[in-house]
């Protein structure tokens, strides 16, 4: 086994999963072996930077983060991705630095976002048969 200190966290939403290897390091964070500048849709940036910014830089200073992510569209992706990231961080410091900074790091992010933590377990609902969806019926015709 190796002596490198890592840990392995998950994040989910609707579809997509991302899964991202938190390791000692010099502050890289990469998603699918891309920087997080360059990380598509533009729009949606921001919400992947939420982690690093809610708890300061200097935390991600001594951490490496690289996430894998499928499934899933462009958004669910991108969500997907700010959960791995802000749960990894959590359970390195969990694991390698002080439960304080932990519990710390974990209240800042649930105060800002409980879906940065806790995964949104909402699923597309079925389509079923009489209608061209879940729901909504075929209209009804009497002649």
């Amino acid at each position: 086994m190796s002596t490198k200190q890592s840990v392995q966290c998950f994040g989910k939403k609707k579809t997509a999963t991302a899964v991202a290897h938190c390791k000692a390091g010099k502050g890289l964070v990469k998603v699918n072996g891309m920087p997080l500048r360059l990380v598509q849709p533009e729009l949606l940036r921001y919400k992947v930077y939420e982690p690093l910014l809610i708890v300061g830089v200097d935390k991600f200073a001594e951490v490496d983060i690289r996430v894998r992510v499928t499934g899933g569209g462009h958004v669910s992706q991108v969500y997907a991705v700010r959960q791995a990231i802000a749960k990894s961080i959590v359970a390195y410091y969990q694991k390698y630095v002080d439960e304080h900074t932990k519990n710390a790091l974990k209240q800042a992010f649930a105060s800002y976002d409980r879906t940065l933590l806790v995964a949104d377990n909402r699923r597309s609902e079925p389509k079923k048969f009489g209608g061209p969806g879940a729901r909504a019926r075929y209209q009804k015709s009497y002649r």
